[in-house]
Protein backbone atom coordinates (compact mmCIF):
# COMPACT_ATOMS: atom_id res chain seq x y z
CA UNK A 1 0.00 0.00 0.00
CA UNK A 2 1.40 3.36 -1.02
CA UNK A 3 1.86 5.91 1.73
CA UNK A 4 1.23 9.58 1.08
CA UNK A 5 2.98 12.38 2.93
CA UNK A 6 0.29 14.75 4.26
CA UNK A 7 2.67 17.25 5.83
CA UNK A 8 2.22 20.99 5.10
CA UNK A 9 5.48 21.02 3.13
CA UNK A 10 4.29 18.20 0.91
CA UNK A 11 0.93 19.89 0.36
CA UNK A 12 2.63 23.11 -0.71
CA UNK A 13 4.94 21.22 -3.09
CA UNK A 14 2.02 19.40 -4.73
CA UNK A 15 0.11 22.68 -5.12
CA UNK A 16 3.11 24.39 -6.70
CA UNK A 17 3.61 21.44 -9.03
CA UNK A 18 -0.06 21.53 -10.07
CA UNK A 19 0.13 25.22 -10.85
CA UNK A 20 3.37 24.79 -12.79
CA UNK A 21 1.92 21.96 -14.88
CA UNK A 22 -1.19 23.96 -15.75
CA UNK A 23 0.74 27.04 -16.82
CA UNK A 24 3.18 24.99 -18.89
CA UNK A 25 0.25 23.28 -20.61
CA UNK A 26 -1.40 26.60 -21.34
CA UNK A 27 1.84 27.93 -22.77
CA UNK A 28 2.31 24.86 -24.96
CA UNK A 29 -1.23 25.16 -26.35
CA UNK A 30 -0.73 28.62 -27.73
CA UNK A 31 -1.75 31.07 -25.00
CA UNK A 32 1.57 32.87 -25.23
CA UNK A 33 2.83 35.93 -27.02
CA UNK A 34 6.15 37.19 -28.28
CA UNK A 35 7.48 40.08 -26.24
CA UNK A 36 8.17 43.15 -28.34
CA UNK A 37 11.57 44.74 -27.88
CA UNK A 38 11.72 47.88 -25.79
CA UNK A 39 12.17 51.34 -27.24
CA UNK A 40 14.33 54.14 -25.77
CA UNK A 41 12.82 56.52 -23.26
CA UNK A 42 15.13 59.35 -24.32
CA UNK A 43 12.33 61.71 -25.34
CA UNK A 44 10.45 61.31 -22.09
CA UNK A 45 13.64 61.56 -20.01
CA UNK A 46 14.61 64.80 -21.77
CA UNK A 47 11.12 66.21 -21.23
CA UNK A 48 11.13 65.18 -17.58
CA UNK A 49 14.48 66.90 -17.05
CA UNK A 50 13.15 70.04 -18.75
CA UNK A 51 9.96 69.93 -16.67
CA UNK A 52 12.00 69.77 -13.46
CA UNK A 53 13.60 73.12 -14.39
CA UNK A 54 10.56 74.74 -16.00
CA UNK A 55 8.78 77.90 -14.95
CA UNK A 56 5.65 79.56 -16.27
CA UNK A 57 4.90 83.24 -15.69
CA UNK A 58 7.70 83.28 -13.15
CA UNK A 59 6.40 80.29 -11.18
CA UNK A 60 8.03 76.90 -10.79
CA UNK A 61 5.93 74.02 -12.07
CA UNK A 62 4.98 71.36 -9.48
CA UNK A 63 6.74 68.02 -9.29
CA UNK A 64 5.39 65.49 -11.77
CA UNK A 65 4.62 63.15 -8.86
CA UNK A 66 2.63 65.79 -6.95
CA UNK A 67 -0.84 64.84 -5.71
CA UNK A 68 -3.63 65.15 -8.30
CA UNK A 69 -5.34 67.89 -6.29
CA UNK A 70 -2.12 69.92 -6.22
CA UNK A 71 -1.68 69.57 -9.97
CA UNK A 72 -5.33 70.50 -10.57
CA UNK A 73 -4.98 73.61 -8.40
CA UNK A 74 -1.78 74.68 -10.17
CA UNK A 75 -3.24 74.38 -13.68
CA UNK A 76 -6.42 76.14 -12.60
CA UNK A 77 -4.31 79.05 -11.31
CA UNK A 78 -2.16 79.67 -14.39
CA UNK A 79 -4.89 80.08 -17.00
CA UNK A 80 -5.55 78.57 -20.41
CA UNK A 81 -2.68 80.14 -22.35
CA UNK A 82 0.07 79.09 -19.94
CA UNK A 83 -1.51 75.63 -19.57
CA UNK A 84 -1.49 75.15 -23.35
CA UNK A 85 2.11 76.32 -23.48
CA UNK A 86 3.17 73.68 -20.95
CA UNK A 87 1.24 71.00 -22.83
CA UNK A 88 3.00 71.93 -26.06
CA UNK A 89 6.45 72.11 -24.46
CA UNK A 90 6.14 68.93 -22.38
CA UNK A 91 3.46 66.76 -24.01
CA UNK A 92 4.69 63.41 -22.66
CA UNK A 93 4.70 64.79 -19.12
CA UNK A 94 1.47 66.80 -19.15
CA UNK A 95 -0.43 64.10 -21.04
CA UNK A 96 0.13 61.62 -18.23
CA UNK A 97 -0.38 63.76 -15.12
CA UNK A 98 -3.35 62.78 -12.99
CA UNK A 99 -5.18 65.94 -11.98
CA UNK A 100 -4.48 67.91 -15.14
CA UNK A 101 -7.69 68.97 -16.95
CA UNK A 102 -8.66 66.15 -19.30
CA UNK A 103 -8.99 68.39 -22.37
CA UNK A 104 -5.42 69.56 -21.79
CA UNK A 105 -4.27 65.96 -21.53
CA UNK A 106 -6.01 65.18 -24.83
CA UNK A 107 -4.11 68.09 -26.42
CA UNK A 108 -0.77 67.02 -24.97
CA UNK A 109 -1.18 63.39 -26.01
CA UNK A 110 -2.11 64.38 -29.55
CA UNK A 111 1.20 66.25 -29.75
CA UNK A 112 3.08 63.35 -28.18
CA UNK A 113 1.51 60.98 -30.70
CA UNK A 114 2.57 63.25 -33.57
CA UNK A 115 6.15 63.16 -32.31
CA UNK A 116 6.08 59.38 -31.95
CA UNK A 117 4.61 59.00 -35.43
CA UNK A 118 7.39 61.12 -36.93
CA UNK A 119 10.04 59.11 -35.09
CA UNK A 120 8.55 55.82 -36.25
CA UNK A 121 8.48 57.00 -39.86
CA UNK A 122 12.21 57.61 -39.64
CA UNK A 123 12.70 54.20 -38.09
CA UNK A 124 10.79 52.50 -40.92
CA UNK A 125 13.31 53.94 -43.39
CA UNK A 126 16.34 52.75 -41.42
CA UNK A 127 18.22 50.29 -43.68
CA UNK A 128 19.80 48.64 -40.65
CA UNK A 129 16.44 47.57 -39.24
CA UNK A 130 15.75 43.84 -39.21
CA UNK A 131 12.69 42.47 -41.01
CA UNK A 132 10.96 41.91 -37.66
CA UNK A 133 11.92 45.39 -36.51
CA UNK A 134 10.57 46.87 -39.72
CA UNK A 135 7.25 45.09 -39.32
CA UNK A 136 6.92 46.33 -35.75
CA UNK A 137 7.80 49.89 -36.78
CA UNK A 138 5.11 49.83 -39.47
CA UNK A 139 2.54 48.52 -36.99
CA UNK A 140 3.46 51.17 -34.42
CA UNK A 141 3.30 53.88 -37.07
CA UNK A 142 -0.18 52.72 -38.10
CA UNK A 143 -1.30 52.63 -34.44
CA UNK A 144 -0.09 56.17 -33.76
CA UNK A 145 -1.82 57.42 -36.91
CA UNK A 146 -5.15 55.87 -35.91
CA UNK A 147 -4.93 57.20 -32.34
CA UNK A 148 -4.47 60.71 -33.74
CA UNK A 149 -7.90 60.71 -35.43
CA UNK A 150 -9.82 63.88 -34.55
CA UNK A 151 -12.52 62.05 -32.62
CA UNK A 152 -10.09 60.22 -30.31
CA UNK A 153 -9.71 61.41 -26.70
CA UNK A 154 -6.40 59.98 -25.49
CA UNK A 155 -6.12 60.32 -21.73
CA UNK A 156 -2.70 58.68 -21.34
CA UNK A 157 0.05 57.73 -23.77
CA UNK A 158 3.52 56.26 -23.27
CA UNK A 159 5.22 54.77 -26.35
CA UNK A 160 8.16 53.26 -24.47
CA UNK A 161 8.59 49.49 -24.63
CA UNK A 162 5.29 47.71 -25.34
CA UNK A 163 3.52 51.00 -24.61
CA UNK A 164 0.63 52.18 -22.45
CA UNK A 165 -2.48 54.09 -23.46
CA UNK A 166 -5.93 55.08 -22.20
CA UNK A 167 -8.86 56.50 -24.16
CA UNK A 168 -12.13 58.15 -23.15
CA UNK A 169 -15.51 57.67 -24.82
CA UNK A 170 -18.01 60.35 -23.86
CA UNK A 171 -17.66 63.61 -21.95
CA UNK A 172 -15.57 62.85 -18.87
CA UNK A 173 -16.06 66.33 -17.40
CA UNK A 174 -19.86 66.12 -17.50
CA UNK A 175 -20.34 62.42 -16.76
CA UNK A 176 -22.34 61.39 -13.70
CA UNK A 177 -21.27 57.75 -14.13
CA UNK A 178 -17.79 56.69 -15.30
CA UNK A 179 -16.90 53.12 -16.27
CA UNK A 180 -13.27 51.99 -16.40
CA UNK A 181 -12.36 48.86 -18.36
CA UNK A 182 -9.26 47.12 -16.96
CA UNK A 183 -8.01 44.52 -19.49
CA UNK A 184 -5.76 41.53 -18.95
CA UNK A 185 -2.67 39.86 -20.41
CA UNK A 186 -1.02 40.93 -23.66
CA UNK A 187 -2.43 44.45 -23.51
CA UNK A 188 -0.17 47.06 -25.07
CA UNK A 189 -0.15 49.75 -27.74
CA UNK A 190 -0.38 47.27 -30.60
CA UNK A 191 -3.23 45.24 -29.08
CA UNK A 192 -5.18 48.24 -27.75
CA UNK A 193 -7.44 48.08 -30.80
CA UNK A 194 -8.14 45.22 -33.20
CA UNK A 195 -10.02 44.80 -36.46
CA UNK A 196 -10.42 41.03 -36.12
CA UNK A 197 -11.93 39.99 -32.78
CA UNK A 198 -12.72 43.66 -32.20
CA UNK A 199 -14.44 43.23 -28.84
CA UNK A 200 -11.56 41.33 -27.29
CA UNK A 201 -9.43 44.50 -27.28
CA UNK A 202 -9.85 47.49 -24.91
CA UNK A 203 -11.16 49.93 -27.53
CA UNK A 204 -13.78 47.50 -28.80
CA UNK A 205 -14.75 46.61 -25.23
CA UNK A 206 -15.26 50.29 -24.43
CA UNK A 207 -17.22 50.96 -27.60
CA UNK A 208 -19.55 48.04 -26.92
CA UNK A 209 -20.07 48.99 -23.26
CA UNK A 210 -20.66 52.66 -24.07
CA UNK A 211 -23.24 51.80 -26.73
CA UNK A 212 -25.01 49.41 -24.34
CA UNK A 213 -25.09 52.10 -21.64
CA UNK A 214 -26.57 54.66 -24.02
CA UNK A 215 -29.25 52.12 -24.97
CA UNK A 216 -29.97 51.24 -21.34
CA UNK A 217 -30.21 54.80 -19.99
CA UNK A 218 -29.79 57.50 -22.66
CA UNK A 219 -30.65 60.20 -20.13
CA UNK A 220 -27.67 59.37 -17.87
CA UNK A 221 -24.45 61.26 -18.72
CA UNK A 222 -21.82 58.53 -18.91
CA UNK A 223 -18.23 58.07 -19.99
CA UNK A 224 -16.20 54.90 -20.53
CA UNK A 225 -12.42 54.67 -20.24
CA UNK A 226 -10.49 51.99 -22.13
CA UNK A 227 -7.65 51.80 -19.62
CA UNK A 228 -4.51 50.09 -20.85
CA UNK A 229 -2.28 52.38 -18.80
CA UNK A 230 -0.43 49.64 -16.93
CA UNK A 231 2.17 47.06 -17.92
CA UNK A 232 0.35 43.75 -18.28
CA UNK A 233 1.89 40.26 -18.37
CA UNK A 234 2.92 38.82 -21.72
CA UNK A 235 1.11 35.54 -22.34
CA UNK A 236 0.03 33.06 -19.69
CA UNK A 237 3.26 32.41 -17.89
CA UNK A 238 4.98 33.18 -14.61
CA UNK A 239 4.29 36.93 -14.72
CA UNK A 240 0.57 36.26 -15.05
CA UNK A 241 0.67 33.79 -12.14
CA UNK A 242 2.10 36.26 -9.62
CA UNK A 243 0.99 39.68 -8.46
CA UNK A 244 3.97 41.94 -9.19
CA UNK A 245 2.54 43.63 -12.29
CA UNK A 246 -0.90 43.75 -10.69
CA UNK A 247 0.54 45.64 -7.73
CA UNK A 248 2.13 48.21 -10.02
CA UNK A 249 -1.06 48.49 -12.05
CA UNK A 250 -3.14 48.92 -8.91
CA UNK A 251 -1.19 52.03 -7.97
CA UNK A 252 -1.90 53.57 -11.38
CA UNK A 253 -5.57 52.52 -11.30
CA UNK A 254 -6.07 54.08 -7.88
CA UNK A 255 -4.46 57.32 -9.06
CA UNK A 256 -6.79 57.40 -12.07
CA UNK A 257 -9.95 56.97 -9.98
CA UNK A 258 -8.83 59.60 -7.47
CA UNK A 259 -8.14 62.17 -10.18
CA UNK A 260 -11.27 61.86 -12.34
CA UNK A 261 -13.00 65.23 -12.65
CA UNK A 262 -16.16 66.17 -10.78
CA UNK A 263 -18.01 63.89 -8.37
CA UNK A 264 -18.92 61.10 -10.78
CA UNK A 265 -19.68 57.60 -9.51
CA UNK A 266 -17.16 55.05 -10.83
CA UNK A 267 -17.53 51.39 -11.81
CA UNK A 268 -14.62 49.10 -12.68
CA UNK A 269 -15.01 46.31 -15.25
CA UNK A 270 -12.04 44.02 -14.93
CA UNK A 271 -11.28 41.21 -17.38
CA UNK A 272 -8.94 38.26 -16.81
CA UNK A 273 -5.66 39.47 -15.23
CA UNK A 274 -7.30 42.89 -15.01
CA UNK A 275 -9.39 41.43 -12.18
CA UNK A 276 -6.16 40.75 -10.29
CA UNK A 277 -5.27 44.43 -10.69
CA UNK A 278 -8.71 45.46 -9.43
CA UNK A 279 -8.49 43.05 -6.51
CA UNK A 280 -5.13 44.42 -5.39
CA UNK A 281 -6.37 48.00 -5.82
CA UNK A 282 -9.70 47.42 -4.06
CA UNK A 283 -8.60 48.32 -0.54
CA UNK A 284 -7.17 51.69 -1.56
CA UNK A 285 -9.82 52.84 -4.01
CA UNK A 286 -11.75 56.04 -3.21
CA UNK A 287 -15.37 55.82 -2.05
CA UNK A 288 -16.59 57.04 -5.44
CA UNK A 289 -15.82 53.54 -6.80
CA UNK A 290 -19.13 51.84 -6.01
CA UNK A 291 -18.92 48.71 -8.21
CA UNK A 292 -16.17 46.27 -9.16
CA UNK A 293 -17.24 43.69 -11.74
CA UNK A 294 -14.91 40.92 -12.90
CA UNK A 295 -15.18 38.53 -15.84
CA UNK A 296 -13.05 35.47 -16.59
CA UNK A 297 -11.08 36.03 -13.41
CA UNK A 298 -8.12 33.89 -12.29
CA UNK A 299 -8.68 35.34 -8.79
CA UNK A 300 -8.48 38.71 -7.05
CA UNK A 301 -5.65 38.06 -4.55
CA UNK A 302 -8.23 37.49 -1.81
CA UNK A 303 -10.12 34.52 -0.42
CA UNK A 304 -13.46 36.34 -0.26
CA UNK A 305 -15.11 39.71 -0.73
CA UNK A 306 -14.37 40.73 2.84
CA UNK A 307 -10.68 40.14 2.16
CA UNK A 308 -10.74 42.78 -0.57
CA UNK A 309 -11.31 45.44 2.07
CA UNK A 310 -13.66 47.53 -0.06
CA UNK A 311 -17.10 48.98 0.42
CA UNK A 312 -17.82 48.63 -3.30
CA UNK A 313 -20.29 46.03 -4.57
CA UNK A 314 -18.35 43.11 -6.07
CA UNK A 315 -19.82 41.31 -9.09
CA UNK A 316 -18.44 38.31 -10.97
CA UNK A 317 -19.22 36.26 -14.06
CA UNK A 318 -17.65 33.45 -16.05
CA UNK A 319 -18.75 31.77 -19.27
CA UNK A 320 -19.01 27.98 -19.19
CA UNK A 321 -16.54 27.70 -22.09
CA UNK A 322 -13.92 29.99 -20.53
CA UNK A 323 -10.60 28.15 -20.18
CA UNK A 324 -9.76 30.21 -17.08
CA UNK A 325 -11.86 27.76 -15.06
CA UNK A 326 -9.08 25.19 -15.57
CA UNK A 327 -6.48 27.38 -13.86
CA UNK A 328 -6.11 26.42 -10.17
CA UNK A 329 -7.76 29.09 -8.04
CA UNK A 330 -5.34 29.14 -5.12
CA UNK A 331 -2.46 31.17 -3.77
CA UNK A 332 0.66 29.44 -2.49
CA UNK A 333 3.85 31.34 -1.76
CA UNK A 334 2.79 34.23 -3.99
CA UNK A 335 1.92 31.96 -6.93
CA UNK A 336 -1.72 32.05 -8.00
CA UNK A 337 -4.43 34.58 -7.23
CA UNK A 338 -6.71 32.99 -4.66
CA UNK A 339 -10.33 31.86 -4.60
CA UNK A 340 -12.52 31.77 -7.72
CA UNK A 341 -14.76 34.90 -7.58
CA UNK A 342 -17.80 33.05 -8.96
CA UNK A 343 -17.90 30.49 -6.14
CA UNK A 344 -20.39 30.92 -3.29
CA UNK A 345 -17.48 30.90 -0.84
CA UNK A 346 -16.08 34.08 -2.34
CA UNK A 347 -19.33 35.96 -1.80
CA UNK A 348 -19.54 38.09 -4.97
CA UNK A 349 -22.82 38.85 -6.73
CA UNK A 350 -22.71 36.36 -9.61
CA UNK A 351 -24.04 37.62 -12.94
CA UNK A 352 -25.28 35.85 -16.04
CA UNK A 353 -22.90 35.82 -19.01
CA UNK A 354 -25.39 34.26 -21.44
CA UNK A 355 -24.33 34.77 -25.03
CA UNK A 356 -20.66 35.24 -24.27
CA UNK A 357 -18.39 32.62 -25.80
CA UNK A 358 -15.04 31.74 -24.30
CA UNK A 359 -12.55 33.89 -22.44
CA UNK A 360 -12.74 36.98 -24.64
CA UNK A 361 -16.47 37.15 -25.43
CA UNK A 362 -17.81 39.12 -22.47
CA UNK A 363 -18.04 42.46 -24.29
CA UNK A 364 -19.64 41.18 -27.48
CA UNK A 365 -22.72 43.30 -28.32
CA UNK A 366 -26.01 41.57 -27.58
CA UNK A 367 -24.67 39.35 -24.81
CA UNK A 368 -26.15 39.38 -21.32
CA UNK A 369 -22.65 39.92 -20.02
CA UNK A 370 -22.18 43.34 -21.64
CA UNK A 371 -25.81 44.28 -20.95
CA UNK A 372 -25.26 43.48 -17.27
CA UNK A 373 -22.10 45.58 -17.26
CA UNK A 374 -24.00 48.45 -18.89
CA UNK A 375 -26.79 48.35 -16.30
CA UNK A 376 -24.28 48.37 -13.47
CA UNK A 377 -22.43 51.22 -15.15
CA UNK A 378 -25.53 53.44 -15.33
CA UNK A 379 -26.76 52.43 -11.86
CA UNK A 380 -29.81 50.46 -13.00
CA UNK A 381 -29.26 47.47 -10.72
CA UNK A 382 -32.84 46.26 -11.04
CA UNK A 383 -32.08 45.38 -14.65
CA UNK A 384 -29.15 43.03 -14.10
CA UNK A 385 -29.65 39.31 -14.73
CA UNK A 386 -28.17 36.92 -12.20
CA UNK A 387 -26.54 33.58 -12.90
CA UNK A 388 -29.03 30.79 -12.41
CA UNK A 389 -31.99 32.94 -13.36
CA UNK A 390 -32.87 34.03 -9.81
CA UNK A 391 -32.55 37.48 -8.25
CA UNK A 392 -29.88 36.57 -5.70
CA UNK A 393 -27.22 38.90 -7.11
CA UNK A 394 -29.52 41.89 -6.59
CA UNK A 395 -30.22 41.10 -2.96
CA UNK A 396 -29.83 44.02 -0.58
CA UNK A 397 -29.42 46.75 -3.20
CA UNK A 398 -31.88 49.53 -2.53
CA UNK A 399 -32.65 52.91 -4.10
CA UNK A 400 -32.44 51.62 -7.65
CA UNK A 401 -33.53 54.13 -10.27
CA UNK A 402 -32.99 54.91 -13.92
CA UNK A 403 -31.31 58.24 -13.17
CA UNK A 404 -28.07 56.39 -12.58
CA UNK A 405 -27.88 57.19 -8.87
CA UNK A 406 -28.27 54.19 -6.57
Amino acid sequence: MTSFDSSPTSTVCRALLALAVVFVMLAMTGWTAVRHPGSPRDTFAAEQAGWNRATVSGRDVPDADARPDELAAFFASIGAADSASLADRFPHVVGNLSGVPVTLRYRANRKALAGSLAAERKRVDDPNLTAAGHREAVRRMDRFHVLMSKDRQILAFDPAGPGRVAEVLGDLDQAQRVSVIVPGVDTNLLTFQRTARKYSAPVGMAQSLYAAQRAAAPQVPTAVIAWADYTSPVGVGMESAIGRLAENGAVRLTALTEALPGDSTVSLFCHSYGSVVCGVAARGLPDRVEDIAVAGSPGMRAENVAGLGTGARVWAMRDGDDWIQDVPHMEVGGLGHGEDPVTPEFGARVLSSAGAVGHTGYFEPGTESVDNFAEIGVGWYAGVSCAGGDDGCRHGISGMSTDGRA
